[in-house]
């Protein structure tokens, strides 16, 4: 038996599902995922298709503005979306129309991003800060940008990512790479040694550290 608060969670999974996942027709792009424009809100609203992530965005958005408890989830390369408390979540997959997820499907999920012996585990359930989101969505137009063969754009994004989470290592090391692409030593040791002043995490203190003195010894 479920207590209110699930019930409630999953009455309002159900309607999300059915206004934005049946009514309005938002779905997954399964035919050209890689689509930049899955990528963008706006062409995601127009189009009615797009990723994991922008279409969780709209989920969550739509809830919050009910006034309901709603997060994006740090789920490993596909993003749901968690409604309700923590302790009696509903989770659901806006790129499969709003359905729900058990704990069999979701670890199902799992196997299929990282492989057949990956168990759910507490990380997999994080909720997303609202700048994290926005991060991870800039994350994917930028690896597209650069798949299309647009650094130029790719490099434009990880800027943006460097003003909104300056405290993100990982955009600090790709603007830098890209920087690096164009021939602009000097943006790109500014880079990692801003990267330093944001990460305490050994590995990538060592990576940029050996990347800095690569440059020194190209003057």
């Amino acid at each position: 038996m479920l207590g209110g608060d699930a019930e409630s969670a999953v009455a309002r999974a159900k309607i999300l599902a059915r206004v934005i996942g049946t009514e309005f027709g938002f779905v997954g792009d399964r035919q050209s995922y890689d689509d930049p424009d899955n990528a963008d809100l706006i062409r995601v609203i127009d189009r009615r298709r797009g990723l994991p992530v922008s279409l969780t965005i709209l989920y969550v958005a739509a809830a919050r503005r009910l006034g309901w408890a709603a997060d994006a989830l740090n789920t490993p390369g596909h993003v749901v979306a968690r409604i309700g408390s923590e302790t009696e979540p509903v989770l659901i997959d806006p790129f499969d129309g709003g359905a729900m997820l058990d704990a069999e499907r979701f670890a199902a999920l799992l196997r299929a991003v990282l492989g057949p012996d990956t168990a759910p585990r507490p990380e997999h359930l994080t909720a997303m800060s609202n700048r994290s989101v926005l991060v991870r969505l800039l994350m994917n137009q930028a690896s597209r940008a650069e798949r299309g063969g647009n650094p130029g754009r790719a490099l434009t994004l990880y800027q943006r990512m460097t003003v909104i989470a300056p405290s993100n290592a990982h955009a600090w090391w790709e603007h830098a790479r890209l920087q690096l692409n164009t021939g602009d030593v000097e943006a790109a040791r500014s880079s990692l040694s801003a990267m330093l002043e944001v990460t305490r995490e050994p590995e990538l203190r060592m990576h940029a550290c050996a990347a800095l003195d690569a440059l020194s010894r190209r003057r």
